[in-house]
């Protein structure tokens, strides 16, 4: 399978006065806001790009692990996944992945398993240059 995804930026200003915004090809995102503060400060309106790599990030995992949960006879009630991604000096050290599964007759070992593999294969984890972890619980 080959396909390609686009989004575009547009910005105006300086990088601390400036304003633009991001929009992507399925318009779930369509002119969004981007700021200074929105990214480096508490801003709350808009979004800013390591949030959105977090979010593409925690996404392709969780679906990579129903995949494989899938593949190996398993059913998922729910998968959640939370990913936090630190950004150090103008870089992204390490995004931590935090999940939480509920996955009827599935042994801890082999979810663990399946949730490490699921880590190391999702195409988002290959792609990024910073260390991930990932913390699985399976309730």
């Amino acid at each position: 399978m080959k396909f390609t995804r686009k989004a575009n930026a547009n910005w105006k200003g300086t990088g601390m006065e400036g304003k633009g915004t991001i929009s992507t090809q399925s318009k779930t995102l369509d002119d969004t806001q981007l700021s200074f503060k929105t990214r480096f400060e508490d801003g709350t309106v808009g979004t800013n790009p390591e949030e959105l790599i977090a979010a593409a990030h925690s996404g392709c995992y969780t679906m990579q692990l129903s995949f494989l949960l899938s593949d190996a006879g398993y059913i998922p009630e729910n998968l959640d996944t939370e990913a936090r991604l630190t950004f150090e000096d103008g870089t992204i050290t390490k995004i931590h992945l935090e999940l939480n599964a509920k996955v009827p007759g599935l042994a801890e070992d082999k979810f663990q398993e399946l949730a490490a593999k699921a880590k190391a294969i999702c195409p988002v984890s290959k792609v990024l240059n910073a260390e991930i972890t990932l913390t699985a619980t399976l309730d």
